[in-house]
């Protein structure tokens, strides 16, 4: 019993904080400082960076390298904390609830974010690598989140409690779970489209909203270049590499991905406000009011000229609309029943 309550207070314990990987390494990525400390997984050799003039030509890339090791510290403390509720698991192996094979999957996955940060840098900010990378940060938040939800919920039928809501979303939630499950991955779609944004430096390639220079689809746009995923991992991506054209066609790509996971989301959303109990009501809500949030936050992103606070917030946006979804996911299944 102790520990299952342990593993499910560090699933929270660890959402909370790979949301803040998420965010940071957002911030470390727009601020041009993935290449802040230019070896792994120290700092030009060093546990911290230090203030060396032989290191560092100034004081801003002094701050970039702290921007790095910062991500690279709390990255670290939430690894530590994913092989704790694996070693947890493996102890509380017979409890009810408790899921040896999802803490598995959290261990090798926080394990391959690992490498693939040290990649991230050693292979010089590779686009492919860098959109992996938070791809991989935003699938380990969604399954500590789920993780904590999960045995949050099931904690009640654990413990000898009912919930009759479990029961309504079994009979009714079919359509709703399935609507629930495909926003789920046309939002994943979404992600892998801004972290191509962000990475081949795209995100001003389009200054107008709605339009895309000044057109609704704009003629120089460059699709054949634009999507071309290995270029190869000896050539330096800082400031990104690929032409004008080629940057219009990942940015307004990522436009029309945006709307599209937005029409999945609505469909998700309107089909769990009614007759499935408040548990799916409210996650629900929860996704409209992220995702209204999150198209405000790129309007102003694009009409405020892409400061770099915005454009952070924007990617702690799509963390909130991935947990207020995955939030939905679960309030759509079924509580087991242990009994």
């Amino acid at each position: 019993m102790r520990e299952r309550l342990w593993i499910q207070r560090l699933a929270l314990i660890g959402a909370l904080l790979c949301f803040g990987v998420v965010v940071l390494g957002g911030y470390t990525r727009l601020s041009d400082s993935g290449l802040g400390c230019p070896d792994w997984p120290g700092c030009f050799g060093h546990i911290a960076p230090t203030e060396n003039a032989e290191n560092y030509a100034d004081a801003s890339a002094w701050q970039k390298a702290w921007a790095e090791m910062r991500h690279r510290y709390v990255a670290e403390l939430l690894g530590l904390i994913v092989v704790v509720i694996f070693a947890l698991s493996i102890r509380a192996r017979r409890e009810p609830g408790v899921r040896v094979g999802f803490a598995s999957i959290l261990l090798v996955l926080i394990l391959l974010q690992g490498m693939l940060g040290m990649l991230t840098v050693t292979w010089l900010l590779t686009p492919l690598i860098v959109t992996a990378h938070l791809l991989g940060g935003l699938t380990t938040f969604a399954l500590l989140l789920w993780l904590w939800l999960s045995m949050r919920t099931e904690s009640r039928a654990v413990d000898g409690h009912t919930v009759l809501a479990g029961n309504t979303v079994k009979q009714s939630g079919g359509r709703a779970r399935l609507w629930a499950g495909i926003a789920l991955a046309g939002l994943t779609l979404q992600v892998a489209l801004g972290g191509w944004t962000s990475s081949n430096y795209a995100t001003i390639a389009c200054p107008d909203v709605p339009r895309c220079q000044n057109q609704w689809i704009p003629a120089e746009a460059d699709f054949k270049n634009a999507f071309v995923l290995w270029r190869g991992h000896t050539v330096n991506h800082a400031g990104g590499i690929l032409e004008h054209p080629a940057r219009v066609a990942i940015h307004f790509t990522h436009r029309l991905g945006a709307l599209l996971a937005a029409a999945l989301l609505l469909l998700a959303v309107f089909s769990s406000l009614r007759g499935l109990g408040a548990g799916p009501r409210w996650a629900a809500l929860a996704v409209l009011a992220a995702l209204a949030a999150q198209i405000s936050i790129g309007i102003f992103m694009v009409l405020r000229a892409f400061p770099l606070e915005l454009a952070a917030a924007h990617n702690a946006g799509a963390a909130l609309l991935v947990a207020s979804t995955v939030w939905l996911n679960r309030k759509l299944r079924p509580v087991r029943d242990f009994h």
